[in-house]
């Protein structure tokens, strides 16, 4: 999938291989290029803040691994992560992979599936460096990242990795209420570049057929579910909230 906006690439060999122009080939508002040894994707900092780049080893990735609450976490209840159970999960949104991260942290397996071919970049990039890290090297190897659009071809992708869809994350793009102004710019560059979900509802069923034990979905709190069946279970803290669609029980 395309962004939204014009993107150029400085890169000639990623820009090949991604299918995007080259920097400087047409009006790019949007560059994705190499800043000291990170993959950025940066624009006018005005409207769109700091470049955004993918980083498990440090900021608030490092923060959320000490100090964000292990296996009590809301993204870690909701897939099921609890005292001697630790099932795989596809991350069939997978955004800028932080939920990932989590689960993998907490030693799940984690099959990332990206539509949107910068962002799938990003994620490449954040994932080498991590597995050179010494310390979460071990995590981010559990972590493995598939090209693809999981609307339409989530079964075929799932097949094509490492990991077995007992529980699908699901993260679809709804309007951000984060009262951080370097938050909201962050979402906006986020956002002009995966659009809408539409598809949410398509991406639910596809889920739905693929996993094998549960589909979670996170939504804002006081959000509606997404059309379709309703969920077993809900839940939520003060911002978030996690439906859940279960097939069966997870056990050790």
């Amino acid at each position: 999938m395309r962004p939204a906006v014009p993107v150029g690439v400085a890169d000639p060999a990623l820009a090949a291989r991604l299918g995007l122009p080259r920097a400087g080939e047409g009006e790019a508002e949007l560059l994705l290029v190499h800043q000291g040894d990170r993959l950025v994707l940066a624009g006018d900092p005005k409207r769109y803040g700091h470049p955004l780049a993918v980083d498990f080893v440090a900021g608030r990735a490092a923060h959320r691994r000490r100090f964000g609450g292990g296996r009590g976490q809301l993204v870690a209840r909701a897939c099921g992560l609890a005292r001697g159970v630790t099932p795989s999960v596809v991350d069939a949104t997978a955004g800028l992979g932080r939920d990932a991260f989590v689960l993998a942290s907490l030693g799940a397996e984690v099959l990332l599936v990206e539509r949107v071919a910068v962002i799938l970049a990003l994620l490449e990039d954040g994932l080498a460096r991590a597995r050179r890290d010494p310390e979460i090297g071990e995590i981010a190897a559990r972590m493995a990242l598939v090209h693809g659009d999981a609307t339409h071809g989530l079964e075929a992708l799932v097949a094509s990795g490492p990991v077995v869809p007992q529980v699908i994350h699901l993260d679809p793009m709804f309007p951000h209420r984060d009262k951080s102004a370097l938050v909201k710019k962050e979402m906006r560059l986020f956002r002009t570049l995966a659009g809408d979900d539409p598809d949410a509802p398509r991406l639910l069923e596809a889920a739905l057929d693929v996993a094998t034990h549960r589909v979670v979905v996170k939504r804002p709190r006081k959000a509606p579910p997404i059309e379709g069946p309703s969920p077993r279970h809900v839940i939520e803290d003060r911002t978030s909230r996690y439906d859940l669609y279960v097939h069966r029980r997870l056990e050790a």
